[in-house]
């Protein structure tokens, strides 16, 4: 379906400019020269806006207010001749989409308003509903490669009573993948118990997990079932294992081998039917050399599923900052391609957990529409000096070409991009890959 596209601009000639470069893109393009004209219209038939900010009687501030008043769903792009920081500011805390300062190329306008249009539809789905696609893990976010690949695994194993062993860094999303695991399964309506084995005292953890008659310690004035009694016909999700001493480790090999538990102080024995998965804080290899581990119980584990970290799928990286700021009921607020560039640059040690929580401390010192560089944390804003990979002769000479290219353009990467015949996603990635940023020039 073509977008439709209203144009408001005082001066005509603006207007033929922008009606000519967009509807070379495929796009519907209607203009208006006065802010007053337009708002006559039926707005909601349109899916962007684009208005000047200084105009007569009505200027595109005013224009902006009375648009989120009434169509709140409408994004605008607002243009600007003066590149004046304060009225870009007021601009994007009135909720402006996004803002451009002529003047500009065709190609500048037309790459916005397509991802602004991207982005828009997108949101419309999610509002819709779209239907789940059961081989996937619920709640993940990412479609790179890698993580498809990571889907599926999950998929597979999801519904066997296999154990299984979850291994990644932290903040990757160990628990996560242990409730798809369960969600996923046949078992999905049965107990899903979470036992942090790293929280809970060694000597308290064995009478926590196989329960104990009343009187069987100090304490012990009624009768507990245990978290594995618990967890019948479900899963058993043991987070943080390599924390559990090797004697403890032992019961919990023998209950593993013969699906049976004795409580403290008791005599009789239970038959208990669960699914065990654990996740590894430690490199459990490490651990059995260092003999902190048992080697059998290890091999207790059928399946052993790696969660890869964020460093090594950043593609996914800007969908995930999307997910997350719609979580937090920041969904309109959007980074911009300077503050994605040193977000991307970073190597990201603290997974999808640091990456909530940076984002978290941007909001909430920066309440903007637009997150810029300079409300990121310093970390990100102090960059280091790039490693430099080793490059073949021919890579050499496609860096030299990059950097003299943008150094020609003044920087700006999508004149770059149109100079050397590439999208700028491209461009983007071979700056990195190149160690190419402006303040690290070599």
């Amino acid at each position: 379906m073509t977008a439709h596209i209203l144009v408001i601009d005082d001066d005509a000639v603006a207007c033929e400019f922008l009606q000519e470069a967009l509807s070379r893109a495929g796009y519907q393009v209607d203009t208006r020269t006065a802010a007053a004209e337009a708002l006559k219209l039926d707005l909601a038939a349109y899916d962007l806006l684009i208005s000047d900010i200084r105009m007569p009687v009505i200027d595109g501030l005013h224009f902006l207010r009375l648009v989120q008043e009434k169509w709140p769903e409408i994004p605008v792009i607002l243009v600007t001749s003066y590149g004046s920081l304060e009225t870009t500011m007021d601009a994007l805390r009135l909720g402006a989409c996004d803002y451009i300062s002529k003047p500009f190329t065709p190609e500048a306008i037309r790459g916005m308003v397509k991802k602004i249009l991207e982005m828009r539809e997108i949101r419309q789905q999610r509002r819709i509903g779209q239907p789940e696609d059961h081989q996937v893990a619920p709640h993940f976010t990412g479609s790179s490669a890698l993580m498809v690949d990571f889907y599926k695994q999950i998929a597979r194993v999801a519904d066997a009573w296999a154990s299984v062993l979850i291994e990644g860094e932290s903040g990757t999303g160990k628990e996560l993948t242990a409730r798809s695991l369960h969600h996923l399964s046949s078992r999905r309506e049965k107990p899903f118990v979470v036992v942090h084995c790293g929280a809970i005292p060694d000597n308290l953890l064995e009478s926590e997990l196989f329960g104990y008659e009343k009187g069987a310690f100090t304490g012990a004035d009624h009768h507990h079932a245990g978290l594995i009694a618990s967890a019948q016909g479900g899963t058993l999700f043991l987070d943080e294992i390599t924390e559990m001493s090797p004697a403890l480790q032992g019961k919990l090999l023998r209950f593993m081998q013969n699906g049976e538990v004795r409580q403290l102080g008791g005599h009789e024995t239970r038959q208990v039917t669960v699914r065990v998965v654990a996740a590894a804080n430690r490199n459990i290899d490490e651990e059995v050399k260092k003999g902190q581990f048992r080697s059998d119980l290890l091999y207790r584990f059928v399946v052993r599923l790696h969660i890869p970290s964020l460093r090594e799928h950043k593609e996914d990286l800007l969908q995930l900052i999307e997910s997350l700021l719609k979580k937090m009921d920041y969904a309109q607020v959007r980074i911009s391609d300077e503050a994605m560039e040193l977000l991307t640059a970073y190597d990201w040690p603290g997974n999808v957990r640091e990456l909530e929580n940076v984002l978290q401390q941007t909001l909430l010192m920066s309440p903007y529409v637009v997150i810029l560089p300079e409300h990121l944390p310093e970390r990100f804003r102090v960059r280091q000096q790039p490693k430099m990979p080793f490059l073949t002769p021919l890579e050499g000479a496609e860096r030299i070409q990059i950097l003299q290219t943008l150094e020609a353009a003044a920087w700006n990467q999508s004149k770059t991009a149109q100079l050397l015949g590439i999208d700028r996603k491209t461009l983007r990635n071979k700056i990195l890959h190149y160690g190419l940023l402006k303040e690290n020039q070599c």
